[in-house]
């Protein structure tokens, strides 16, 4: 018997593993200290009514013989695919429901995908960027180069002389909130048809951007549908963290040495995914009707205030920072030379906040730190009190 020898490669513990024990390990020797935690991306706010409605919907119809529901269609049932596929056609991209594929989350899936890719592939990764991205390649040993993500390129590397085959971009960008423009993104484009590659587009938080002339999918560029695959979540833009719901777009254009990969996604997936459960899929679909997205908006709108707030605080101390305006995070410039760690310490010591290490996104983030708006107002307001006392 042997082990994949790949995963002595990876890193001890997951990041926000880590996190997770120093944080209760200070909890327990300070169990007066009020903790605020401004780290994990994990939303603050419930389900709003129209999926809580929709889901007790469903909880009837599985309670009942006459509409009970067994096994479902393992790419996602119709009536959801068809409503994602509407809220597409709201950005002026057309997409048949059978490019879709409704799925547990965007992690889950940006790992899976690489099922369909052969191992000696080049793939290239921005440097900071979401952990998943890196880890699951190295899982699969592949070789990985890094896109340099840093102030000069305002963190959102662009193609130049690279070779690559599959490539990670991941906007708006998690954890810098930077985001591409269109310009930047048809070079992407452009690369990508120019050497077969395929670009793996994370669009978890596509729902904060408020400016029309920024994409918020990648198929708003010309020719996308030939060379990238789409990932999307409900956790950010609807409160699915827990409820868990989230979508991948494979075009019937992709296609590679002849094959076409949303052939090949929908054979892995009724292989190895039983699909999303009956409940869960009516509750999404709620997300995607009038009354859902105009109460989802409400929430999305505490935490663009959240990271108005928390951004506004930080230029006000003079802190370098970055993010905050289409994305809920806010990455900023470790203070006195401290390291990334150090100001996690310093600040969970010295101030009783949460945050992320911008070191564990990668080396580039080292010297950066990331702070997430999904908290209620008043303990962003109380954080940013924290802050400021901190920079005093």
């Amino acid at each position: 018997m042997q082990l994949n020898e790949h995963y002595r490669n990876l890193e001890e513990s997951y990041l926000f593993t880590r996190i997770g024990r120093l944080v209760a390990a200070y909890g327990q020797e300070h169990p007066e200290a009020e903790i605020i935690r401004l780290g994990i991306g994990d939303v603050t706010r419930p389900l709003v009514p129209a999926v809580v409605e929709a889901l007790h919907r469903a909880v009837a119809e599985m309670g009942d013989a006459a509409t009970f529901r067994g096994y479902g269609d393992e790419q996602g049932y119709g009536f959801l695919r068809e409503a994602i596929a509407g809220y597409y056609q709201g950005k002026g991209v057309s997409l048949d429901p059978d490019e879709i594929f409704v799925s547990d989350g965007a992690k889950s899936d940006l790992g899976n995908i690489l099922d369909l890719f052969g191992t000696d592939n080049v793939v290239a990764i921005p440097n900071p960027v979401y952990p998943v991205y890196l880890d699951t390649n190295i899982m699969a040993g592949r070789k990985v180069v890094f896109l340099e993500a840093n102030e000069e390129n305002d963190f959102l590397p662009m193609p130049g002389k690279m070779q690559a085959d599959i490539i990670y971009l991941c906007s708006p960008n998690n954890p810098t909130g930077a985001v591409y423009t269109r310009s930047q993104l048809e070079q992407w484009v452009a690369y990508a048809l120019d050497h077969g590659s395929v670009i793996l587009f994370d669009a978890a938080y596509e729902a904060f951007i408020t400016d029309p002339d920024l994409p918020s999918s990648i198929y708003q560029i010309p020719g996308a549908k030939s060379c990238a695959i789409e990932f999307c979540s409900l956790s950010k833009t609807a409160g699915f963290t827990g409820t868990r719901c989230g979508y991948t777009v494979v075009p019937a254009e992709l296609i590679r040495e002849g094959v076409s990969l949303r052939k090949w996604w929908l054979r892995r997936q009724t292989t190895k995914f039983n699909g999303v459960s009956y409940i869960v899929q009516r509750g999404a679909e709620a997300v995607f009707s009038p009354t859902g997205q105009e109460q989802i908006q409400e929430s999305l709108k505490v935490y663009r205030e959240n990271a108005r707030i928390l951004r506004t605080a930080l230029e006000k101390q003079g802190v370098a920072c970055w993010g905050g305006i289409h994305s809920p995070y806010i990455w900023l410039k470790c203070p006195d030379g401290m390291d990334s760690w150090q100001y996690f310490d310093a600040l969970l010591h010295r101030c009783q906040l949460v945050g992320t290490p911008g070191c564990g996104f990668g080396s580039c983030g080292e010297g950066y730190f990331r702070l997430t708006a999904f908290n209620t107002i008043e303990n962003t307001r109380r954080a940013v009190e924290r802050l400021e006392n901190f920079y005093k």
